[in-house]
């Protein structure tokens, strides 16, 4: 059985290296890539001998799924899995496991850590002290007391409904499964939005939650509101928010995913609206995180080798 690590996860090879063997043991031979490449001849290159395969979020598509002849199980460092190609591993009997759950505290901490950026100028005020000014003009807002809306309460939703509630906030949710929590009050999309200052997304993305936030919904929102979405970039309409935040429609928006991975062109709209906090996809990248994930994978693997029950998407 050969075990193909197709990305760096993140963490120090020595360090990965001794997570995997001190997991898996002798049950499989293990190679790994400490370089990223999306190139789909070097990954079909790279996977065409595994039985399976180590991925975190680099797109794994079809054409590079079939020179992969032996391939039995991908195991997937990330919590979504809309980059691989599902349908194809569905046709063959692929297994596809994820890492669900190891990265909610560091996703719900940037939300807080984007909008206070936002709320409280810090980057401008940051500019301002190097270049020898004052605080004129970079007055903010409290996060305390604000209404804040919460759009699907899975990990993640309901962790950043925790620090909500400490921060002062009263909290509303809209999710497709509502759960009996303490302080959460759900509902309907529309009144959600309408009702909320601040609202983050935190769903999948799938067919029904592709462009959920659109032009109309967008339109729904206070003048006031910030959208922040660290889920997965196509679950907002970027020209339509970008649209809004330059008319005025909402105040700010923090985006940590866009419709691909970065490097992001510096012609996506959202780069040229105001009032925007934009980070690389980074809310899922913590230290402590990714040294969770490494023992989640291969915990993962080793279940499956063992023919132990398997967190298949």
């Amino acid at each position: 059985m050969k075990i193909v690590v197709i990305e760096p996860l993140g963490i120090p090879m020595e360090k990965l290296k001794k997570t995997a063997e001190s997991i898996v043991g002798s049950k499989a031979e293990i190679v790994y890539y400490d370089t990223k490449t999306t190139d789909s001849a070097e990954l079909s290159r790279r996977g065409r001998d595994a039985d399976i395969i180590v991925v975190s979020n680099l797109p794994l598509k079809r054409e590079v799924l079939e020179n992969c002849k032996n391939l039995k199980m991908i195991s997937v460092a990330f919590t979504g899995v809309d980059h691989i190609a599902m349908d194809y591993c569905r046709e063959k009997g692929i297994v596809v496991s994820n890492c669900a759950g190891y990265s909610t505290e560091s996703v719900a901490e940037l939300v807080f850590g984007m909008l206070i950026s936002l709320y409280r100028n810090v980057i401008k005020c940051d500019t301002a002290v190097r270049s020898n000014g004052t605080k004129d003009g970079l007055v903010g807002n409290e996060i305390r007391g604000k209404k804040f809306g919460i759009v699907g309460t899975g990990a993640i939703g309901l962790k950043v409904a925790e620090i909500a509630k400490v921060f002062g906030c009263k909290v509303y949710a809209y999710s497709r499964t509502q759960k009996s929590v303490d302080g959460i009050t759900y509902l309907p999309l529309d009144s959600l939005l309408a009702e909320c200052d601040i609202v983050s997304l935190h769903v999948p993305l799938t067919e029904e939650t592709r462009g959920l936030i659109n032009a109309q919904k967008l339109g729904l929102m206070k003048k006031n509101a910030v959208l922040i979405n660290t889920a997965r970039g196509p679950v907002a309409d970027s020209e339509a928010l970008a649209d809004a935040l330059k008319s005025g429609k909402i105040a700010g928006a923090c985006i940590d995913v866009f419709e691909n991975e970065p490097p992001i062109d510096s012609s996506h709209p959202l780069l040229n609206a105001p009032n925007v906090i934009a980070t690389p996809h980074i809310a899922f990248a913590t230290a402590e995180a990714m040294e969770i994930r490494a023992g989640m994978v291969f915990d993962n693997v080793t279940a499956y080798l063992d023919g132990k029950p398997v967190n298949v998407m």
